[in-house]
């Protein structure tokens, strides 16, 4: 069999009923390319093996997993990629869809990756850690409405699909965990030539959320810019479009 290894923040899914309910989300939208992300014993491989007339391929980067898992399922011949996710290349040319039960441990990095990918991801529907979840579907003004809120929501449309208890995991997490789905905004409200500075205001004002914006984020703008009211507020209260259009206003200089 296998053995289940702590560091990589390994909880397989044995439901069976919450792999149909994520198969069944993934229909939804048309694909011809799959990448699962941590198939780990293959729970929900199995139904996507099924799938007619997808490219599909899986990345795991435990080899006792790999192993276990050829083994296993003689279909993912020349289909596993025994590599980390945060590391590879783009597994297909074109655009694809990821599905997956993520590690808890790295969750957050798999979707700045995805970021990374948005040109070529359609569709995300992925297992995250509850209060991971809430805060990628976050609206403004909630303590749980952050970084990776305003991040993921300027390129992509999340939603919350359904929660998953603690039970359909083997070992059980000590957290409940919920799927997810991310569909690419029609139009991204930021585009790549003021990228850089919209996250790097981000990342500035939430990394002082008590502050107001005007506290936290002086020294990216003059200080005519600093009088308008929108930097009254605290960083929790601005909408994604706000963030977008103060990014514009930033003085005229590159951040590292």
């Amino acid at each position: 069999m296998y053995t289940l290894k702590k560091s990589l923040g390994q909880h397989f899914l044995h439901d069976e009923n919450v792999c149909r309910k994520i198969v069944t989300e993934l229909k939804r939208h048309s694909f011809t390319r799959l990448l699962e992300v941590g198939p780990g014993s293959g729970a929900l491989t199995k139904y996507l093996l099924e799938l007619p007339g997808v490219d599909f391929k899986a990345v795991e980067i435990d080899n006792d997993k790999v192993s276990f898992l050829e083994k296993t399922f003689p279909g993912l011949t020349g289909k596993l990629i025994e590599s980390d996710f945060l590391r590879i290349s783009k597994p297909f040319p074109g655009n694809f869809t990821i599905v997956g039960n993520f590690p808890y441990n790295i969750s957050s990095q798999i979707v700045f990756r995805i970021l990374d990918w948005r040109d070529s991801v359609e569709c995300m529907i992925g297992m995250f850690q509850k209060e991971v979840a809430q805060r990628i579907c976050a609206e403004p003004g909630g303590k749980v409405y952050g970084i990776i809120s305003v991040l993921t929501q300027a390129f992509y449309e999340p939603t919350y699909l359904f929660e998953v208890s603690e039970k359909s995991f083997t070992p059980p997490p000590k957290v409940r965990s919920a799927v997810i789905r991310l569909l690419p905004r029609q139009k991204a409200i930021v585009n790549p030539a003021q990228e850089q500075n919209f996250r790097l205001l981000v990342r500035t004002a939430f990394n002082q959320r008590r502050k107001t914006m005007r506290n936290a984020v002086k020294q990216l703008f003059d200080e005519e810019i600093l009088r308008d009211d929108l930097f009254e507020k605290r960083a929790e209260q601005l909408s994604v479009f706000e963030f977008s259009e103060l990014s514009l206003s930033m003085k005229n200089q590159k951040y590292a």
